[in-house]
């Protein structure tokens, strides 16, 4: 895969994601306990031998550089890299990134020279694994100009993808993005009766794109070029149905767009199952992440029970179900955590590190707190006594050191709950 350059579109504000973005930008969002979110789509190109990665994004860009540099280190004799291309402002255009498109297009001049036939566009908040070689390929047998990564989709979740219709063959004639149920009904099905391309199936009636795309060189280099769009799923595919071949590439496996808070936190929770449609344990195809010196996790009289502990946690007398602990959290003793996500911490905090006010309490979670349905960022403190399971089922708040969202609540990075607070 030498002749393949993958391009990562970190994205903008991530508001969806708000708290959890409000210090990062998506990409670097931790998840699985030890991971970050472009830990995925550069693992997926590392197993498929696409070595030159650039990741494009323009908030919060510091963390993520700082993952990517000390997790990714090619060697010095190949010409492999991962690097971050942030916004910024030139003599030719001195605007954010506007859109997909538009990213690609602003970042065009530092990829234009590169010895690369296929360019290969990935969102930096999916969580998933697919073989890219084979996506390659398909583009490279259909003589395709542009392939897109699709799968079937219920009717629910059509509403908010882009949507796919096909003559027989396979080939994409209509694109559709985020179709109101009634435009739905009037498509029907993606796929035409008689396709030689794929066999509809009826819960699941609809082929939606998965944000994947694969472009020849000078189809993309021409089009960012001559279309004025700014995003590929709303301007720049649907223009070029009639005047490119555009394939679709039908992918089966787990897929999640995890860009939202809810999402998120679903995805996190769903690893944490005994049959969970998606791993990070593949002793083939692992997710590969920052490499860290810590020592196992120590648990002291607990009961953990579908659960996953990263490494450096300290857990005392306490008891852990359906939940995700992320590396470095301290859980001291007689706590009940379930349905949460705990995003861990940057550092371990001595005894003579700890705050001297009875008003900041010891980083980690306190004693006798109860957490359910909750996500705790990283370097949160949360004090003794403390409840937070949303009885009242708010759907949207802020509140003094948590926010709520979609149900969710979600103590932001460095937070502070105080004592004997009641959520």
């Amino acid at each position: 895969m030498n002749d393949v350059l993958a391009i990562i579109l970190g994205g903008g504000r991530g508001m969806r994601l708000f708290p959890l973005t409000f210090m990062r930008s998506k990409p670097a969002v931790p998840i699985g306990g030890k991971y970050r979110l472009i830990d995925v789509p550069i693992s997926n190109c590392l197993h498929a031998d696409i070595r030159r990665i650039f990741v494009l994004t323009q908030f919060n860009s510091a963390s993520l550089n700082r993952h990517v540099n000390e997790s990714y280190r090619m060697d010095t004799f190949s010409r492999g890299f991962v690097e971050i291309l942030a916004a910024e402002q030139t003599p030719d255009n001195p605007n954010w990134f506007q859109g997909t498109a538009d990213a690609v297009r602003q970042a065009a001049r530092h990829f234009t020279d590169l010895d690369v036939e296929y360019f290969l566009i990935l969102a930096g908040d999916h969580l998933y694994r697919m073989d890219y070689c084979e996506l390659i390929d398909s583009h490279v047998d259909r003589d395709a100009d542009i392939t897109i990564a699709a799968q079937p989709v219920t009717p629910g979740d059509a509403t908010s993808m882009g949507i796919f219709q096909f003559d027989r063959d396979g080939r994409i004639l209509g694109f559709d993005e985020k179709p109101n149920p009634e435009r739905l009904a009037e498509i029907g099905t993606s796929v035409p009766s008689g396709s030689t391309f794929m066999r509809p199936a009826t819960d699941k009636p609809f082929v939606a794109s998965m944000g994947i795309y694969v472009f020849s060189r000078d189809v993309l280099l021409e089009t960012l070029a001559q279309e004025p769009g700014l995003d590929f799923g709303h301007e720049i595919i649907p223009s070029l149905l009639s005047r490119r071949r555009v394939n679709a590439f039908l992918f089966r496996g787990y897929w999640a767009d995890v860009g939202t808070v809810e999402s998120f936190y679903d995805a996190n929770i769903m690893i944490t199952e005994p049959t969970a449609r998606f791993s990070f344990y593949d002793p083939r195809r692992p997710i590969y992440t920052r490499p860290r010196f810590l020592p196992g996790s120590r648990l002291n009289d607990c009961r953990i029970d579908r659960a996953i502990v990263a490494e450096g946690c300290f857990l005392d007398r306490s008891t852990v179900r359906d939940s995700v602990v992320g590396i470095r959290t301290r859980v001291r003793e007689g706590c009940r955590i379930a349905r949460s996500v705990l995003l861990g911490a940057d550092f371990y905090e001595a005894d003579g590190d700890a705050p001297r006010t009875d008003e900041v309490p010891r980083l980690g979670i306190g004693r006798q707190v109860v957490l359910d349905r909750v996500i705790v960022d990283k370097n949160a403190r949360i004090g003794n006594d403390v409840r937070l399971v949303n009885e009242a089922s708010v759907q949207q708040a802020d509140g003094d050191g948590y926010y709520i969202r979609n149900g969710i609540v979600i103590v932001p990075k460095g937070g502070i709950v105080k004592d004997g607070t009641i959520v």
